[in-house]
């Protein structure tokens, strides 16, 4: 299953059905790209997230 991260977009709520309808996170959470999540994106009810990229650190 392919996952995306989410945010609800600012002012938004968005219910997780996944979840029992608990409420995306304001900081986000990966979720199933699926038709339920494509929606909340086209409504502008939700944004993706980018994954920060790893620091690599030097010894």
């Amino acid at each position: 299953m392919n996952l995306i991260h989410l945010k609800p977009a600012p002012g938004r709520a968005c219910p997780m059905p996944e979840k029992g309808g608990e409420l995306l996170p304001d900081e986000g959470a990966k979720v199933p790209h699926n038709a339920w999540w494509q929606r909340r994106l086209a409504d502008g009810d939700a944004v993706v997230v980018e994954p920060k990229k790893a620091r690599v650190t030097k010894p």
